[in-house]
């Protein structure tokens, strides 16, 4: 006996969308491991001049110790060191306060000659957030600071989670992408798409040059 021609649409329909959920769990079944070869690489974010008041911003310099800044390790730190000299010499002449952390369980005396913390710039020590357990956000507070500018090494370490809690925290976040260096281009590359765009970071965060930091 033939089946009615509406029951047979039905489970034409039913099959049709059966078959495109599988479509679905299949393809949803990929991961970035699978696709690793084939993601694009996004544009890059924008970079943009900031003007800085100087009142209200400080400059933190983030490990540029040599057990974490070296030639055998990072080499891109050591070759941003002339650059950040020149940020950090305008920050100073502009009356901004600096300050410094060390990483790897360096000492004052393991910075470069280029870069030695003035008397009364503080040094703290810590993890990759440099905030955590240090005294870093009492100084900045006292100061009345709610920017800072963020340079250091390495970029998806120091850089990436210190910055980020600083938003967490309220302060709004300068970071020159030649003032951050880490072990490859990758991972400094990767580290300014995410303070670009990751939640909630990213509105805080101005991505910007070294010469487009304007005292």
């Amino acid at each position: 006996m033939a089946k009615p021609a509406g029951i047979s649409l039905r489970i034409a329909v039913l099959l049709a969308a059966f078959s495109g959920s599988l479509s679905v769990s299949s393809d949803a079944a990929a991961t970035i491991i699978d696709e690793w070869t084939s993601v694009r690489v996004p544009p890059p974010p924008a970079v943009k001049p900031v003007t800085i008041d100087k009142t209200t911003t400080a400059l933190l310099m983030l490990d540029f110790n040599k057990q974490t800044c070296n030639m055998q390790r990072r080499p891109r730190c050591v070759a941003s060191i002339p650059h950040v000299k020149s940020l950090l010499a305008a920050a100073r002449a502009a009356g901004v306060p600096v300050a410094w952390s060390l990483g790897g369980g360096g000492k004052p005396a393991d910075l470069p000659e280029e870069l030695t913390p003035a008397a009364g710039e503080p040094i703290v020590s810590s993890g990759v957030d440099k905030f955590a357990n240090t005294g870093l956000e009492s100084f900045l507070k006292g100061k009345g600071v709610r920017t800072v500018i963020v340079v250091g090494a390495a970029a998806h370490g120091a850089v990436l989670y210190t910055v980020s809690t600083a938003v967490m925290k309220g302060f709004k976040v300068v970071v020159p992408v030649d003032g951050m260096s880490a072990d490859n281009a990758y991972a400094e590359q990767y580290t300014a798409w995410h303070l670009a765009n990751a939640p909630r970071v990213s509105s805080g965060v101005t991505l910007t040059t070294i010469e487009g930091v304007r005292f």
